[in-house]
């Protein structure tokens, strides 16, 4: 089939390239003259594991091409899947939902013959009906449906989540739309993924569920750590325990400086924002947003406490600034709250992460070092702040000898107690005694 992709962003690229892969002629299309000139040339503008080398294989087998022009590619689609960005909404937390209108507005003149135009973006209730009622005045007689398939890629494992999916949603009621989306996933049934075929607004909403359960996964495994630190007990164990309960399960228990991402916060606050304004507010949700942001400053305090109660003149080495490992994600990465807060404080702040290219422009006044042993050098604590996996296994004895103080704090508990203990180490980590 012949796909095109409006949008060459994380979800955009990923999702282009995955469909290629599958077989299907692909045409990622975007206004950044520059990206697409860069894909063009095999550089990829995002780090994600594997996705150098899908999009370049997909590209010299002629099934991924790239361009700046909709006209083509859209006139000869059988799916055109716009997967723009949709960012929280300055002032009131909603999804700016301006550039998957003036996709649509593109689109409209460009459909020929039936097509499936198809929401990718993670979008509020309703965006499908407005999608439709603008390609309707545009083409009142034009033949297509407006179906809604949200993505559920994790950032760092997203070929994998594209191509071994849990299940796919796809919220169509038109039998032809789903006749179309059926094929453009039929290479899944090999793995006899669920496609749960849904109403339109189902969908959408489906997205912003499972988006809010998993923050709230996160958030109530983050205050049980706090209460395991009150009562001398340990999350980790507290986490396995309740992650053996199939009903409950053992994914996104794992306690740590609170969640960050492209996803979570500006998933929770828009869905916190559809439901205050449908007059059904969410409280759980809007807990969770709340316990989430004093999350990451309580890190910053943490820290401090570690060191006495005053970081002034401090010299404090930081492990890891993206979100989560695998990705160079910045946004709303912790490290973006709690180093801030303790230069306030008067630390001075030294750091590395292996993808966080990113934060030499986010922030100010840090000292970024060329490896982890070089964050480590003359620092009156190490703060592990990002899981990367040459954090997990770092020469413990070179740590100490490098440290001013041999004081870490694991905020991703990722070393245990006893053997930092046995090393010489103070150590401070997450829900544990």
């Amino acid at each position: 089939m012949r796909v095109a992709m409006i949008g060459t962003g994380y979800v955009g690229l990923v999702s282009g390239a995955c469909f290629a892969d599958f077989g299907h002629t692909v045409t990622c299309i975007d206004k950044d003259a520059a990206k697409i000139a860069r894909l063009e040339q095999g550089e990829i503008p995002i780090f994600e594991p594997g996705l150098d080398e899908l999009v370049a294989r997909n590209a010299r087998e002629g099934r991924l091409l790239f361009s700046t022009e909709a006209g083509k590619a859209v006139h000869e689609a059988d799916a055109v899947f716009i997967a723009v960005g949709t960012p929280s909404r300055r002032g009131d937390g909603h999804a700016d939902l301006s550039y998957v209108y003036a996709a649509a507005e593109e689109i409209a003149g460009l459909l020929d013959g039936f097509t499936v135009v198809v929401t990718k973006s993670t979008v509020p209730v309703g965006t499908g009906d407005e999608i439709e009622a603008i390609l309707r005045r545009a083409r009142p007689g034009g033949d297509f449906a407006v179906v809604s398939n949200p993505e559920f890629l994790r950032e760092g494992a997203a070929i994998n989540d594209f191509k071994r999916p849990d299940r796919v949603v796809v919220g169509t009621e038109d039998e032809r739309a789903k006749a179309v989306m059926s094929e453009l996933y039929r290479p899944l049934n090999l793995n006899e993924t669920p496609i749960l075929f849904t109403s339109r607004r189902t969908s959408e909403l489906t997205k912003y569920a499972a988006n809010a359960f998993l923050a709230m996964k996160i958030t109530f495994i983050n205050e049980m750590a706090d209460l395991c630190e009150t009562l001398d007990a340990d999350v980790q164990q507290v986490a396995r325990g309740i992650g053996l309960d199939k009903r409950i399960g053992s994914k996104f228990l794992h306690a740590g400086p609170g969640y960050g991402g492209s996803c979570f916060p500006k998933d929770t606050v828009a869905l916190m924002r559809t439901a205050v304004d449908a007059g059904s507010p969410m409280r759980l949700v809007e807990t969770t947003v709340a316990v989430n942001a004093a999350r990451k400053r309580a890190m910053a305090d943490k820290v401090v406490a570690a060191l006495g109660g005053d970081v002034r003149g401090r010299r404090v080495g930081v492990l890891g600034l993206t979100f989560k490992p695998n990705t160079d994600d910045m946004r709303d990465a912790p490290s973006l709250e709690i180093v801030p807060a303790l230069q306030a404080l008067g630390a001075i702040v030294q750091a590395y992460d292996p993808e966080g290219h990113e934060a030499r422009q986010l922030l100010r006044d840090v000292e970024f070092k060329a490896g982890p042993y070089e964050a480590a050098e003359n620092a009156d604590v190490l703060v592990i702040l990002t899981e990367w996996d040459q954090f997990r296994a770092l020469d413990l004895d070179r740590v100490k000898l490098l440290m001013r103080r041999a004081l870490v704090v694991d905020l991703r508990n990722i070393y245990r107690p006893a053997e930092m203990k046995a090393r010489g180490f103070e150590y401070k980590s997450v829900g544990r005694a």
